[in-house]
């Protein structure tokens, strides 16, 4: 006889249900079906076999068992309560199922109020569905189970401070305390609490009662350090600093903390020099030294401050730490915050070099490349990326538009139609409508309008709410003059789904002045420069024909001016200039 698998058994009991569900004729019963002992023991095997496919990652058919679990038999509140659970966290579940899905989980739990991992879900979903009462109350029962057990006591006093009960909670951390002994983590859990309560000197003195047990312990310090600080002690901080550096002089930590300090007292100088020490210090991980210098760097690029500091110390770290390739790819970042690609790219040079294949330092590397006009290097760095990443379709999504900016318009659709038989529009309907209104801007860029629009058109079939379709299908037919109409809709729906969009505010207001409506296209063209974080040489232009209709030639001249100078080479832009009035196109 042939062996029956499991997976075949569970694909019978499946079919029994729907030939059940099929028999019945869809008819609701009136009458509660009686639950016998068979359907028990079904229920329960069920059950089983659902753990089973859930451990295997199988979670649409972890969900129609336990379902199908449930359906059998509705007393047990095991599969009732992960029944429940399955409501509350399935996509697109309304209040409605969630407060039923809780309504379910509860019943478990208060049944059994010993199973420590229910009752923890449980809790955590109460307390994320406004129903802290219930979740408290569960965690409360734990307590009470387990009161030596220190992972509950420790969400037993976090449910507490989560329900504003602070007093309690700090009842808690005591009887925590008293099992463990003084920890830096309780002490301050602690203090916070009687800050909260609004005792100060409690506070105080819970940390000093810490400190007291290792006063050459240097977190002690810096602890001490940080508490006085909060509570506006500058000096007493200090002292703590001090002695904390005279404990361990050559600590990472210690340098950032004093660093912090001096930051929020505004000496510059003390400042500078404590990040410095905490950068070429040995003790802090190469992660927390990033952190520290994004932390400066964020600062000093706030102030406006000299970025020749920020640049010595990247390169100190980089000095140190010349194989790590986050140290390149913040080096690169910092490059592009101040527009400087050309270094910026020679880091993330560094960094691919040093991660071949990692996708997104490749993707980087390409964007860099485009923000610097660079559409050839950004092609070169995609194909690379490609040995190493042949199937990410992003990088694909880089190459084309690059192929397209450098008017090799052939390789562009080409890249397309690769990118495009790669995606399941079924499956990813924006990426495939992404892909299209690509390749219908090469087409209509060669001059062939009518395939253009009609890509435009699957475009939009496929992913109806596509807004930057909509952007690009209405900028070409104002180009063209032609269904200025339809244009302004697809305009409008734009700019209303990305109201701070500057390119979007800018075609809606290029679609008004087509249709010879300048006092609206000048409300929308000003918006647009108001949205725009660096200067875009098509917006510009178009502001100042927008001004010269509307009378303001001498305007005009300005806003040609300022566009040229961003394409010295454009021959249109020479002429308005010269002669100071508007040309079409």
């Amino acid at each position: 006889m042939k062996k029956i698998t499991r997976i075949t058994i569970v694909a019978l009991l499946l079919m029994m249900v729907i030939g059940q569900a099929m028999a019945s004729g869809g008819k609701k019963k009136t009458v509660a079906r009686e639950i016998t002992e068979q359907d028990k023991r079904k229920a329960e095997y069920i059950f089983l076999q659902a753990q089973s496919h859930k451990a295997q990652d199988s979670i649409a058919a972890y969900y129609d068992l336990i379902k199908y679990a449930y359906e059998l038999d509705s007393t047990n509140t095991a599969i009732s309560f992960y029944y429940g659970y399955l409501k509350l966290v399935k996509d697109n579940s309304t209040d409605l199922e969630k407060n039923k899905g809780l309504e379910m989980m509860k019943k478990h739990v208060d049944a059994h109020p010993e199973d420590y991992y229910e009752a923890t879900y449980f809790s955590d979903a109460c307390m994320s569905l406004r129903h802290k009462d219930w979740g408290l109350a569960a965690i409360e029962k734990q307590g009470e189970l387990y009161p030596t057990k220190i992972e509950v006591q420790m969400r037993l006093a976090a449910a507490y401070v989560r329900n504003e009960k602070y007093a309690e909670a700090l009842k808690v951390y005591e009887k925590i305390e008293g099992f463990e002994g003084k920890t830096t983590e309780i002490t301050a859990y602690k203090a916070a609490l009687c800050s909260q309560l609004g005792d100060t000197l409690g506070a105080l003195n819970e940390i000093r009662t810490l400190y007291n047990t290792a006063p050459s312990n240097v977190d002690y310090n810096l602890v001490m350090s940080e508490v006085f600080n909060q509570y506006n002690m500058p000096d007493s901080a200090l002292y703590y600093l001090d002695r904390a550096q005279s404990l361990d002089p050559e600590n990472g930590n210690v340098y950032f903390a004093k660093a912090q300090y001096y930051d929020a007292i505004g000496d510059s100088i003390n400042y500078d020099k404590q990040i410095y020490n905490a950068l070429v210090s040995d003790d802090l991980p190469v992660e927390t030294k990033l952190d520290v210098l994004t932390q400066y760097t964020q600062t000093q690029l706030l102030r406006n401050d000299s970025t020749e500091r920020v640049n010595n110390l990247f390169k100190v770290l980089v000095a140190q730490h010349p194989h790590e390739p986050k140290v390149h790819e913040l080096y690169s970042m910092y490059y592009s915050t101040i527009k400087d690609y050309k270094h910026a790219i020679e880091e993330l040079g560094y960094e691919v070099d040093l991660s071949p294949t990692n996708p997104e330092a490749w993707q980087r590397l390409m964007v860099v490349n485009i923000l610097d006009d660079n559409y050839a290097g950004a092609v070169v760095a995609a194909q690379k990326a490609l040995e190493y990443n042949p199937e990410n379709l992003d990088l694909y999504r880089y190459i084309a538009p690059s192929y397209y900016q450098m008017k090799e318009y052939d390789k562009a659709i080409e890249t397309y139609d690769k990118a495009l038989a790669m995606v399941d529009s079924t499956k990813n309907e924006d990426l495939y409508s992404d892909l299209l209104c690509g390749k219908g801007d090469v087409y209509v860029e060669i001059g062939d309008s009518t395939r253009g629009y009609e890509l435009y058109e699957r475009a939009l079939a496929i992913s109806p709410n596509n807004t930057g379709v909509m952007n690009n299908y209405a900028y070409f037919l104002s180009l063209s003059g032609k269904d200025l109409d339809k244009a302004e809709s697809m305009a409008a729906k734009a700019v209303y789904a990305n109201p701070g969009n500057a390119t979007f505010i800018d075609t809606y207001a290029w679609v008004y002045f087509k249709k010879k409506n300048y006092d609206m296209a000048l409300l929308y063209i000003k918006s647009a420069m108001e949205n725009i974080d660096t200067p875009n040489a098509d917006i510009l232009e178009h502001y100042g024909d927008i001004l010269f209709m509307t009378g303001d030639e001498d305007g005009a001249v300005v806003q040609w001016e300022k566009a040229l100078e961003l394409k010295p080479d454009n021959e249109l832009l020479q002429r308005k200039v010269k002669d100071k009035t508007y040309y079409e196109k």
